[in-house]
């Protein structure tokens, strides 16, 4: 018995769905824990706003809220609605009028080429954990920076002299 091909409506609803696989591509997305306070109405406008690339990577899809990533392999994580740092004398860098408090270290403490930037100075505050061999964190300060100001800021850092000055 000779095969039927499939009726018009089933083979468009097949097309279609080879489109979106082709589309979509097959990177898996990435697995990222969501910040404790990724559902902040907050995150969403700076999230929406995140660009498509950072340097030469590309933004990947992530399987929790409030999060984005870029690069194959992941280069860059981002995740919105960490706990805001309270006053600290750690560094801290401002870049483009965003300010970043800047450690070495993932955020499970592991060292090497692995940074973390926190925002300084914004609620809900936004974490970005980068592999500084795939991508410079001059890059990468200056392109999150437009979608992080998203985000108002409350406060900013001090430097040793604007601290001495309000004493």
């Amino acid at each position: 018995m000779p095969l039927l091909p499939p009726p018009r409506p089933a083979r468009a609803l097949l097309a279609a769905g080879a489109l979106a696989a082709v589309l979509t591509g097959c990177t898996p997305a990435v697995t990222v824990d969501p910040a404790e306070n990724a559902a902040d109405p907050g995150c969403a406008p700076a999230m929406l706003a995140m660009p498509e690339t950072i340097g030469e990577h590309e933004q990947r899809e992530t399987t929790s809220q409030a999060t984005t990533a870029y690069g194959e392999p992941t280069a860059v994580v981002v995740r919105c609605g960490v706990t805001p740092p309270g006053p600290t004398t750690d560094p801290c860098s401002s870049v483009n009028d965003v300010d970043w408090l800047i450690r070495q270290g993932g955020a499970d403490g592991e060292d090497g080429q692995t940074w973390t930037a926190t925002t300084y100075g914004r609620d809900p505050a936004v974490e970005v954990v980068f592999d500084s061999t795939a991508v410079a964190s001059s890059t990468l300060l200056v392109e999150l920076g437009s979608a992080v100001e998203q985000i108002p800021a409350d406060r900013q850092c001090l430097d040793l002299q604007d601290a001495a000055e309000g004493l």
